[in-house]
């Protein structure tokens, strides 16, 4: 079994697809109660370190293999001021300053797409460089989770770096088919109360669900986001201002639309019915919305698995994904 450190693990999207990957996890960093909490309740097994990644004890977990973080998103995303390094949330130089001292094999390292963007061109070079000097090959790519059967439209910006002895092993994940209508994917939850529309809804929600947004400590609560967001859901039949504690009961009325609870917003980001989430609906909402995707953490993490264990791809990495993403 192979060894992951992940620092920033929130409610575990990440750590539950490197679990099916074929990674154990050596530590879980988190500093929000809630989602330890999370974490401890469905893998009892995992050490959770609760507090701040910047004060980790990064010694004992000196050589594992590897090294994976979603770290916050603001100082990148387009909801905000995009202030990058200035931004008292960019976690990047705390990750790269471990990743020098640990020493792992292998770096995922996933963000919101804004980090894609022109305008942090510069600061995704300066990571480039630091990593290059500790002796990685490293690629980055946006990847959709809707190419990884994830019912939703959700862009991530993903880096990679492995030792450069490994490069050659590695190859991105090929998409591996599309998500599910809305409609579809939460049939059984949406009619579970008894709604005599929920039929006519899961016709009507024949598309993909747009990105669900789990805003931050500062910001958001428990609704889908802004009112942009909030008209892509509508066009799905769903009301976008607010989550409810149960699905729609008998009283409903059949035309109306109704709110999403936690556990269908989970499912559309990928997680399994069984998975738990501790706290009250906006701490537990932040868990979920925040989240990178199992399928792909999954996905992305079967490729750096086959790469440390030096299996040869089995397809062209040329040609594995239309658009291939520089390095800077």
């Amino acid at each position: 079994m192979l060894t992951v450190l992940e620092i920033c693990a929130g409610g575990g999207g990440q750590a539950l697809g490197l679990e099916d990957a074929g990674f154990e996890a050596a530590g879980l960093v988190e500093n929000d109660r809630h989602a330890c909490a999370t974490l401890r309740l469905n893998r009892p097994r995992w050490r959770v370190i609760e507090g701040d990644v910047r004060e980790l004890e990064s010694a004992e977990f000196q050589g594992v293999d590897l090294f994976a973080g979603g770290v916050p998103c603001p100082p990148f995303s387009v909801a905000g001021k995009q202030l990058g390094s200035d931004d008292e949330r960019d976690l990047f130089p705390t990750a790269l300053r471990l990743i020098e001292e640990i020493e792992p094999r292998a770096v995922l390292l996933e963000n919101v797409p804004g980090l894609a963007t022109k305008r942090f061109s510069a600061y995704r070079r300066r990571l480039a460089a630091r990593l290059t000097t500790l002796g990685y090959w490293l690629d980055w790519q946006v990847l959709n989770a809707s190419e990884f059967g994830v019912s939703q439209l959700r862009p991530r910006f993903i880096l990679v770096a492995v030792k450069r002895q490994l490069s050659p092993y590695f190859a991105w994940p090929l998409p591996s088919g599309s998500g599910r209508p809305v409609g579809e994917l939460l049939a059984d939850l949406m009619g579970a109360g008894g709604w005599p529309g929920a039929a006519d809804w899961t016709a009507g929600a024949s598309d993909i669900a747009p990105t669900l947004v789990g805003g931050s400590k500062k910001h958001g609560g428990a609704d889908l986001g802004p009112t942009r967001a909030r008209a892509a859901w509508q066009k799905l039949g769903v009301n976008g201002l607010s989550l409810a504690d149960a699905p729609p009961g008998p009283g409903f009325p059949a035309g109306s639309m109704p709110r999403l609870t936690l556990r269908m917003t989970a499912r559309i980001q990928g997680f399994p019915d069984s998975w738990q989430f501790q706290g009250g609906k906006t701490a537990a909402y932040r868990q979920i919305g925040n989240a990178l995707p199992p399928p792909v953490a999954q996905a992305v993490g079967t490729s750096l698995r086959r790469a440390l264990m030096k299996e040869t791809p089995t397809y062209d990495v040329d040609e594995q994904l239309p658009l291939r993403a520089q390095t800077v």
